[in-house]
């Protein structure tokens, strides 16, 4: 192997100390977790550039994935994002406040409320996606189309262990 990277440094030095365990799991997991901050950096710089908050971008994810007229219940956008109900009230009343969605009540029943993606709100949704996609596209440049194949196959069914 020509090129080391940091968890092969780490990797290295606790087989030295403790050559009694095997720790393939943290070749994986350790690089699994150094590439996610990497990502986490940025994601938050493209959510920057279209003057967003991460959370804000889960809630506009939702709606714009939603199709026209871009509107989930409250319900809906909970089970997408995984929040508490507390916290998904909070996050509208906020959305609402900076005009990138509003509430509506649902023609279906009047008691209900839909979750509306404004023009403003779509807008930036738009370009925060164009910007992900792109960003996202290079950190994965080093990889080959197939390589990169393979490495979301394995990724999906590790994810499902979790998910189970």
């Amino acid at each position: 192997m020509s090129e080391m990277d940091e968890v092969d440094r780490i990797v290295g030095a606790w087989n030295a100390q403790r050559p009694d365990l095997d720790f393939a799991p943290l070749e994986v997991l350790s690089r699994v977790a150094r590439l996610s901050r990497h990502l986490d950096r940025a994601r938050r710089d493209v959510f920057r550039r279209s003057d967003l908050e991460a959370w804000e971008w889960d809630v506009l994810a939702a709606l714009r994935r939603a199709g026209a007229p871009f509107q989930l219940s409250p319900k809906q956008l909970l089970a997408q994002t995984l929040v508490s109900s507390g916290t998904m009230t909070n996050r509208i009343d906020r959305l609402v406040g900076r005009r990138l969605v509003r509430r509506e009540s649902d023609p279906a029943d009047g008691r209900s409320v839909l979750v509306t993606l404004t023009d403003d709100g779509r807008i930036r949704a738009d370009a925060a996606i164009t910007r992900l996609v792109d960003i996202e596209a290079e950190l994965l440049g080093a990889l080959p189309r197939t390589d990169r194949d393979r490495l979301a196959a394995l990724l999906r069914r590790l994810s499902i262990g979790f998910e189970a």
